[in-house]
């Protein structure tokens, strides 16, 4: 499915978040604490925005690695990488497990995970392998949508995620993966669920919601 829709993946969360998925990216970067010279990972990197995020934040002496188990998704990225500006450090972008993390214990300053993290087949394994990558006080950030409790932010999400979004997928040609998306954010754990699955892999976590409760950012250090 990610394969298939990899040509308009971009075109499609602009028009789904009016733009404003590239400024929660921003805000989970910032919420990394990373700086020059760190080596930092992202799983499940999709088309690449959330490492190149970092990449900047890293410079100069820093290296991103991002992964993803889409091929034509990670194409995409390298594109998007090769052309300017393009990135100021090294960006590797490979073919990665989320479940089984090819890198080696503390390998990096913090890995993070954006709106990627609900298509974990097993979340509290993702979850620890990020976490076993990590360093002792490094970061795992994770951004996700999740669900709006309070109207009427809590009724337009329903309509918007449950009716205007598959739609919009049937107009660019996939609507069972624009079907899939509110159905994934449906079955993700809460944010308080999310921090404590986060917290039982040995971080300590804080929790920012943002846009009205439709985005929340766990940031967890990684305890000695």
């Amino acid at each position: 499915m990610f394969d298939r829709i990899a040509g308009f993946y971009d075109v499609m969360n602009s028009v789904m978040t009016a733009g404003l998925h590239h400024k929660w990216r921003r805000r989970a970067v910032d919420l990394a604490q990373v700086g020059p010279g760190d080596r930092v990972l992202d799983v499940a990197t999709g088309t690449g925005d959330l490492a190149l995020e970092l990449a900047s934040r890293v410079a100069p002496g820093g290296a991103v690695v991002a992964s993803d188990f889409s091929e034509e998704m990670l194409a995409r990225a390298r594109m998007k990488a090769s052309h300017p500006p393009g990135a100021p450090v090294p960006v590797t972008f490979e073919w990665a497990n989320a479940m089984e993390l090819p890198y080696a214990d503390g390998e990096f300053a913090a890995a993070t995970v954006g709106f990627g993290a609900r298509n974990f087949s097993d979340l509290d394994r993702g979850l620890s392998e990020m976490a076993r990558v990590v360093r002792p006080g490094g970061t795992v950030v994770v951004l996700e949508i999740t669900t709006p409790t309070r109207p009427p932010l809590s009724t337009f999400y329903r309509l918007w995620f449950d009716r205007v979004v598959p739609v919009i997928g049937k107009v660019a040609g996939d609507p069972e993966a624009y079907s899939y998306l509110p159905n994934s954010v449906k079955r993700f754990p809460g944010p308080a669920e999310l921090a404590a699955r986060m917290d039982s892999c040995g971080l300590d976590v804080r929790c920012i919601l943002t846009a009205g409760g439709i985005i929340a950012v766990h940031a967890g250090t990684k305890r000695a």
